[in-house]
């Protein structure tokens, strides 16, 4: 069984010269909306439109949620929600242009005022509500179970809704915690990692469609796989008595066969987002289970994101020393070591064959990844070189 292990060097491996990545991050107060008074409002109705929209764009929940005070919880969800069902921007498929508009946005702020301080079994009732009102688990039953991408603008809806409404408002990790795993944990372990790609995976920037061949296509970048490694933090580090340390094992191992095994350079890259503690364990439960040519295949291209991203490569080899101690004899340890050694020869000889064989766009690109490998095996034994006179000289 895996467990949750504190790693005592650096939480990402450390870039070999610093670099400047500032990056901010806006979230709009307003939401224009078309909301008409109702007849529950009592006084309220006799507010000119333009006011009543102030109230609901300065106020956000903090009104609604005062004047609601003395109601049971399920009344007062009833309440907001007919309220907030006359503005169809509030509505899961209201808007025509989702990726362009603020409504989910503002209506996630809005839930946050409303149940902040309120305690988990309220909260329990909240998403319930929701689900209920935007059939939001029939929906998500239909994605998880059709063929990826059969059903592009659902998909879109639910990450929209999931993301805006549930997940991104929450200062506290634990509360973003708590809202994804109402989200998951319904699920078998297989449609979990189907939604969380949907709800944090990449995306086509023109449109938002879920990119589902990425990942099985061609090394992607940093930005492509951080969503997913930080929900997967998240669900590792807050320490929710639903995630055992094997459940969020066991959904990393399950999100990279989505929608069919990924190339193992993102695998890596996603391993190496998600920290230290995620990823040793990891690698530690395929040492246990003897998936020692697996695990020797991922230290190479470990070693290959380090290299392209300019990490310090100690960091891979320090990785790979604390592997090596999950091993319970020195046969084992060893046995290991000369299988990371051809596994860099293997993967090097890959790489030249797909030089050869590619056409000439395929060509570059394959050589620069060859390049990189190259430079990451050297920089790599240069490492462990450096490790053992180090312990040679203590």
């Amino acid at each position: 069984m895996a467990t949750r292990i504190n790693t005592n060097f650096t939480l990402i491996p450390n870039h070999k010269y610093r670099r400047s990545n500032r990056r901010s991050s806006y979230i709009s107060n307003t939401c224009d909306s078309d909301s008409q008074p109702l007849s529950t409002l009592g006084d309220f109705k006799a507010l000119p439109l333009e006011i009543f929209q102030i109230i609901l764009r300065y106020l956000s929940g903090l009104l609604f949620k005062r004047c609601t005070l003395l109601l049971p919880t399920k009344e007062r969800l009833k309440c907001i929600h007919k309220i907030l069902a006359e503005v169809s921007c509030f509505k899961f498929n209201g808007c025509a242009t989702p990726m362009q508009c603020l409504g989910l946005s503002c209506y996630g702020m809005f839930l946050q005022t409303l149940t902040a301080g309120w305690d988990e079994l309220e909260c329990h009732r909240v998403y319930n509500f929701l689900c209920e009102m935007t059939n939001l688990s029939r929906k998500m039953q239909t994605t998880v179970f059709s063929r990826p991408g059969s059903a592009r603008k659902l998909e879109l809806r639910i990450r929209l809704f999931c993301r805006n409404v549930l997940l991104d408002h929450w200062t506290q990790q634990s509360d973003s915690a708590f809202w994804l795993t109402r989200i998951l944990k319904p699920w078998p372990m297989v449609n979990q990692a189907r939604l969380l790609y949907i709800i944090f995976g990449p995306i086509a920037p023109q449109d938002g469609q879920v990119l589902w061949h990425k990942m099985i296509e061609e090394p992607t970048d940093e930005s492509s796989v951080k969503g997913l490694a930080d929900a997967i933090k998240l669900l590792y580090d807050t320490g929710i008595k639903e995630w055992t340390a094997d459940d969020v094992i066991s959904l990393v191992d399950e999100l990279s066969v989505v929608p069919r095994e990924w190339l193992l350079e993102n695998n890596a890259r996603l391993l190496i987002l998600s920290g230290n503690n995620i990823c040793f364990t990891f690698m530690a439960s395929k040492a246990v289970n003897r998936r020692t040519i697996e695990l020797s295949r991922l230290i190479v291209f470990l070693a290959l994101v380090c290299e392209k991203e300019l990490y310090c490569m100690d960091w891979t080899v320090k990785m790979m020393q604390k592997v090596c101690k999950v091993f319970s004899t020195s046969v084992e340890r060893v046995t290991f070591l000369q299988n990371v050694a051809n596994a860099f020869a293997c993967v090097i000889m890959e790489m030249l064959q797909s030089v050869v064989s590619g056409d000439r766009d395929e060509e570059e690109r394959n050589f620069l990844n060859l390049f990189h490998l190259v430079h990451a095996q050297a920089n790599f034994h240069k490492e462990v070189l450096y490790l053992t006179m180090n312990t040679l000289s203590t």
